[in-house]
């Protein structure tokens, strides 16, 4: 698939139900780029680099699927708090690929390092830095188990680096972004800034994802930037606390893979000053942009979920606990049942209590109350009174519904986010490696 940037840029093209594409900004620090090396096959970009002029501090929170890929193997073993660049390719995951996976992603480092190495001695800066394959980190997505395609990514690596850019416009932005899509079919930008003092602090994120998503990650990258000098360890924090009810507040299938990860990186342009912590109003200011772009950029994935045709918001409130309200909102959001009721515009909310009984916990059925939209379909271990069929088929042909369930059991709530199950997702898989 060839991807038409011009077609996302145009001021009258919705996200469906996220609003028009933003307007990323340029991060001073960083640099990137993207080519083809050919992995699908028809030209499109499939790979990405990211380069951090000055190091970037990072932090990163990644799948708990107890197999992961090389790459996630790599990152995990570096220890590094500071990093150069990230790597990204997609197609093939380098996941199950034994010895050849690993060994791969050896020769990639050993070559990226030198050629970046080569590019650092060539800067107006007039200092030479030696790039070490410890600086390097990377990302994939794509078909778990296949060979891993080392040769043609490494041919590529110096037209990639010879392509770096530290302008990033709008374009340019949704090029990098569409780099790193699989069966994705747009790109997904999000873009929050905030000011302290006379300073403009921008954070800029990308994600894909399509398809095997569900909590703890899935398929799906998201990188984040920013230009606020945030030290590692306050962003790990920063980070975990956004995904909780952002990219794992999200299913589309309920399956969960082997490479994903929400990584975010700071370029340190702006000093705040040293030992910053959560107490800080810059640092909650910052808490507050993060949280905002993260769950833009989850809602951006649920909306472009494999076949989707409808996003489904699921609220439960008055929860015993919020292990119990996660455990409600996802049985209910995970259910094919539900899920192709939807698709079908069948207000068939008999389907719900089924959902919500099989998460296995404790239900006072009298008390229980469920609305879809502003409609209560029932309440009082029974149908409503005031239930009116025909209007709830109506609200179902809208594109975005939500259900609420109330369990008035106490004062704990979750809400997610997923999509309607259509033949198309059942296209789409059937055919994912063609």
């Amino acid at each position: 698939m060839t991807i038409n940037i011009k077609n996302f840029l145009n001021d009258k093209t919705k996200l469906s139900k996220m609003g028009e594409f933003q307007s990323l900004k340029q991060i001073d620090g960083l640099q990137m780029s993207s080519i083809s090396a050919d992995l699908y096959g028809n030209g499109r970009d499939d790979l990405a680099l990211f380069y951090f002029s000055n190091g970037a501090n990072y932090a990163s929170v990644i799948t708990s699927n107890s197999i992961t890929s090389e790459y996630i193997n790599w990152n995990n073993h570096s220890h590094k708090k500071v990093i150069k660049a990230l790597l990204v390719n997609t197609k093939n995951a380098n996941t199950f690929t034994g010895k050849q996976g690993k060994e791969s992603l050896d020769i990639l480092a050993k070559n990226l390092s030198r050629i970046l190495t080569i590019k650092e001695s060539k800067s107006q800066r007039g200092t030479s830095e030696t790039i070490k394959i410890k600086d390097l980190i990377f990302a994939s997505t794509g078909v778990i188990g296949e060979e891993f395609p080392v040769e043609k990514i490494k041919n590529c690596l110096p037209d990639l680096v010879d392509k770096l850019r530290k302008d990033h416009n709008k374009l340019y932005w949704l090029k990098i972004a569409s780099a790193i899509m699989t069966t994705d079919t747009k790109p997904k930008v999000a873009y929050e800034e905030i000011i302290v003092g006379d300073e403009l602090i921008k954070i800029c994120g990308i994600a894909k994802g399509s398809g095997m998503i569900a909590p703890n990650l899935a398929t799906m990258l998201s990188f984040i930037f920013t230009n606020a000098d945030i030290n590692s360890n306050l962003l790990k924090t920063l980070l975990k606390k956004a995904v909780a009810n952002t990219f794992n507040a999200i299913t589309v299938d309920s399956d969960q893979s082997t490479n994903d990860m929400v990584t975010i990186f700071s370029t340190k342009a702006i000093k705040f000053g040293q030992n910053l912590s959560l107490n800080d109003k810059i640092i909650q200011k910052f808490e507050l942009a993060l949280k905002k772009l993260c769950l833009n950029l989850a809602k951006q994935i649920v909306v472009d979920g494999e076949g989707a045709k409808k996003f489904l918001t699921v609220n439960v409130i008055n929860a015993k606990s919020l292990s119990s309200a996660k455990n409600i909102a996802f049985s209910i959001a995970n259910s094919p049942l539900i899920k192709t009721a939807v698709a079908g515009e069948d207000p068939n909310w008999g389907r719900i209590v089924m959902g919500i009984g099989k998460s296995g916990e404790i239900i006072d059925t009298k008390k229980l109350k469920i609305k879809i939209g502003n409609f209560m379909v029932a309440e009082n271990g029974k149908i409503s009174e005031n239930f009116d069929e025909k209007k709830l088929k109506e609200y179902m042909q809208w594109d975005s519904i939500e259900i609420e369930i109330n369990l008035k059991l106490g004062n704990d709530a979750f809400k997610c986010y997923t999509c309607d199950f259509t033949h198309d997702y059942i296209d789409i898989n059937a055919d994912y490696r063609n």
